[in-house]
């Protein structure tokens, strides 16, 4: 089973907090004392430590200093940063627009060698046709209420993002369930198309593309999407947020969730026989 991705930032909080609080046990003091040796309130002492506040790196220094552990301070902040890093808000990623948002990932995309991506809901990205895409987006930005829609922009955007499965270095293993091939997003036209580029995209050499049928025997319920850099980064979608994981233990749960979804998958011809069942069925 997979961690809940909401509880995985949180989880790494809880680990820097217990750390800073074996450090002040470890010195023999008091949350009250230790409070006397920062110079603040022995409550936001019980604060960080009940990883309640998020300890600044000034604060991590003036901790350590207080309980003898200098040398520990700079390792305690860089994982107090990764834990803070980890969940980002949507509204602060397209605060600048969705088109800029597409662009931000360009640099990682071109990094990672095997891409693994899970998707419950729509047509991954790097498999998505403009129109598609501009759909997806258009919603996006309706319901996130933003002043500026740039989804039409953004969706050019995320097909120039998405030539990257031509270009060689790359691996692109992609799953989707079946019901993804029937949400109707965007209008019927748009829908055919984009199935018909389903047809055409999972032939590619690179590309491994599995569907999960609806009647399939299961090792995973359907999870959120995520998707796997290599085995360095998971990046899950949450309605509020993109949560990412690069704790090494928590990566092996997300590659061995897809494993498993990956062996309930049709390849193949048997794939592509979905794909037409799905564009028979918008006539």
């Amino acid at each position: 089973m997979t961690t809940s991705p909401s509880s995985s930032p949180q989880a790494a909080r809880e680990v820097v907090a217990g750390r800073l609080r074996d450090l002040r046990k470890g010195a023999g003091l008091t949350v009250t004392e230790l409070a006397a040796g920062c110079g603040w309130h022995h409550a936001k002492t019980s604060r960080i430590e009940n990883a309640r506040t998020a300890p600044s790196a000034g604060d991590i220094r003036l901790w350590c200093r207080a309980a003898g552990a200098q040398a520990l301070a700079e390792d305690l902040i860089t994982q107090s940063l990764h834990a803070e890093s980890m969940y980002t808000e949507w509204r602060h990623q397209i605060r600048h627009g969705l088109k800029q948002l597409q662009n931000s990932s360009v640099a990682l995309m071109r990094q990672t060698e095997l891409f693994r991506v899970y998707s419950s809901s729509l047509v991954p990205g790097l498999l998505q046709t403009e129109d598609y895409a501009a759909a997806v987006l258009a919603m996006s930005a309706r319901f996130r209420d933003l002043p500026v829609d740039d989804s039409a922009e953004a969706a050019r955007a995320r097909v120039d993002r998405s030539r990257i499965i031509h270009e060689r270095g790359h691996r692109f293993v992609l799953l989707i369930e079946e019901a993804v091939l029937h949400y109707r997003i965007g209008e019927t036209d748009a829908m055919a198309a984009q199935l018909g580029y389903l047809l055409t995209a999972g032939a590619l050499p690179a590309v491994s593309l599995g569907i999960i049928p609806t009647t399939a025997h299961r090792e995973q319920w359907p999870r959120e999407t995520f998707h796997v850099y290599d085995n360095s980064l998971v990046s899950v979608e949450l309605i509020s947020a993109r949560v990412r994981i690069s704790q090494p233990s928590e990566v092996a749960l997300y590659t061995q969730a897809f494993e498993e979804l990956r062996q309930s998958a049709l390849y193949g011809a048997a794939a592509r026989a979905l794909i037409l069942k799905a564009l028979d069925s918008l006539d």
